[in-house]
């Protein structure tokens, strides 16, 4: 049997968090009040509303609402509820669930990562389940950098904020974590070939995925190699964008590819 993804790098992962976090709040302090409560590229969601998503699920991991994510049908509808319940909040009250939340989860990223716990199988709603530490640590630096980059920046006509490879690799490798099991839930059609996806870049790499998952790149031959710029990948790798708009080449098997890649939403 092939050997499947290896254990993420928790402490650059957490890491990777204290910087994110560091970018939200240097972003979120230079906005109006305008801006705040402006609407973001997330549907039906504002500015406001983005922070406070992340903020509730930074929460979740340390509170009983994070049973109620574990087992919920939808991860967007879960996602979606915490969000009303704060839509009449201040940006005070909102800012303050975000910095405490974000302390909170990071301190027990930072505790998690150092004991076995941080190798125990969670599950996250249809997301399948994951490693503890990479469910914390990766889960809140994709929201942080995903929204921040996609859905609050370009909305307000701002600088996208820069990142750096830690960050991406934190990013790239929980999306991978999720896609591989998206993957072995529904497999596509001829995956059993296999297909290389290479993401250039910062915290980029090269993954194997077949109908069983994702898995390192070894000897052998696939049926077609995706390449991207790893910085792209969050934007149609969740399908804000078309991959057939984006700077995505494709060799080999280009049947292939285009149904994986049809298949590509990493919530």
């Amino acid at each position: 049997m092939s050997k499947r993804l290896p254990p993420a790098d928790l402490p650059n992962m957490a890491a990777a968090l204290r910087a994110e976090r560091a970018e939200m709040l240097d972003f979120t302090r230079g906005l109006t009040d305008d801006e705040w409560t402006a609407p973001s590229a997330a549907a039906g969601w504002r500015i406001a509303d983005v922070v406070a998503h992340i903020g509730a699920t930074a929460r979740s991991f340390y509170t009983p609402a994070g049973l109620r994510t574990s087992f919920a049908a939808s991860l967007e509808q879960a996602n979606e509820d915490p969000v009303d319940r704060r839509r009449n909040w201040s940006r005070a009250q909102v800012m303050a669930e975000y910095q405490r939340a974000g302390r909170r989860a990071t301190t027990l990223l930072n505790v998690v990562r150092r004991t076995p716990a941080a190798r125990v199988r969670a599950q996250m709603a249809e997301l399948g389940r994951h490693p503890l530490g990479l469910m914390i640590g990766g889960a809140l630096v994709f929201d942080h950098h995903t929204h921040l980059r996609h859905d609050m920046a370009p909305a307000l006509g701002r600088p996208i904020p820069s990142t750096d490879a830690d960050r991406m690799r934190a990013v790239l490798t929980w999306m991978i974590a999720v896609l591989s099991n998206q993957v072995a839930q529904a497999p596509v059609a001829g995956l059993d070939a296999r297909v290389a996806l290479t993401l250039a870049g910062p915290g980029g790499g090269t993954w194997w995925i077949d109908e069983a998952g994702a898995l390192p790149p070894s000897d052998g031959k696939v049926a077609a190699h995706i390449t991207a710029p790893a910085l792209t990948f969050p934007d149609w790798g969740t399908q804000r964008s078309s991959w057939r708009d984006s700077d995505v080449t494709v060799t080999g098997d280009t049947e292939l590819a285009a149904r994986f890649l049809d298949t590509v939403n990493v919530i």
